[in-house]
């Protein structure tokens, strides 16, 4: 019997999980977080908050899910979308920005996250073969119309969102989304709560950095933490992604100086961090971490 209770009740928290896919949540007035779907090409956790007088949506998602993210937008409010923050240049979160210029908006995102859109986004995107329902061909790379240094912030004294960059971590120009008022903070890819782990492997991540830069915020009044892929969360979520970071960082270290290899280091076990049970895709994290570590060998 009690194995009949806990294979439904598995089975009803698979479907709970599976029915948040591209669900629109109100996390304050006017505050709306559209989660991502990865089933459809569409993984990333996108946002909107509507201002007075205006709406500021923070990352664009591929096209095709920019278009069903503009349709969302549209059911919450006539106000038009002015602003859509990236908080870095990846494909997954930004790709769809030109959905978004079309209707008006300027790109915004750091100065490091706009010179990547220039050059290793730019070149992704003209390399991209993919057909069919993911192809590119439709759509054209809309770069940031404003870059901004170390921060920027959205006032209109009803709203606020402060944008700091914290990066280099996950890109170079990683920038985080914070509203002190309602206690949320958008973390883009330096955080994120699945059990496909997390993409180390840009060419420009600094992990060291990336660590330090989870450290900062893990002092921040947080009550919702939005990151990049996954189930909402709060504290616990993000200091998990630096408890990961640090057990990858530990032991690539002491596998190098064992004379490991990657993949001799990957069958260790990481099940102690729930986001890490893809090992296909720890295998490829570690391999990141340990080319960063070992001088590119």
């Amino acid at each position: 019997m009690k194995r009949v209770i806990l294979a439904t009740l598995f089975a009803v928290l698979i479907y709970a999980a599976a029915d948040t896919r591209g669900a629109v949540r109100e996390l304050a007035p006017g505050v709306y977080v559209r989660m991502g779907d990865r089933t459809r090409n569409q993984p990333a956790n996108c946002g909107w908050v509507v201002f007075q007088d205006y709406v500021v949506v923070i990352d664009a998602n591929f096209p095709w899910g920019a278009r069903e993210i503009l349709a969302e937008i549209k059911k919450t409010t006539n106000k038009p979308i002015r602003y859509v923050f990236n908080t870095h240049y990846h494909g997954d979160h930004a790709y769809g920005s030109s959905v978004f210029t079309d209707q008006g908006a300027a790109i915004v995102c750091s100065q490091a996250c706009g010179e990547e859109s220039r050059t290793k986004g730019q070149k992704a995107w003209d390399a991209n073969t993919a057909s069919g329902e993911f192809s590119l061909k439709p759509y054209k790379l809309a770069h940031p119309a404003i870059t901004f240094g170390q921060s920027m912030a959205f006032d209109d004294g009803t709203h606020r969102i402060e944008l700091s960059l914290v990066g280099p971590g996950h890109s170079r120009g990683d920038s985080v989304a914070y509203l002190p008022k309602e206690k949320i903070l958008f973390t883009g890819d330096l955080a994120v709560n699945w059990n496909f782990g997390n993409n180390f492997a840009d060419a420009d991540a600094d992990h060291a950095n990336w660590l330090r830069a989870l450290d900062r915020m893990s002092l921040w009044d947080v009550r919702t933490l939005v990151p990049g892929h996954g189930a909402l969360g709060a504290m616990p979520e993000l200091r998990a992604q630096a408890a990961y970071l640090k057990a990858v960082m530990d032991a690539v270290t002491a596998g190098i100086e064992a004379g490991k290899t990657p993949e001799q280091i990957a069958a260790m076990d990481f099940s102690a961090h729930p986001i890490a049970t893809d090992k296909e895709r720890n295998l490829v994290s570690i391999r990141a971490v340990y080319k960063k570590m070992s001088g590119g060998h």
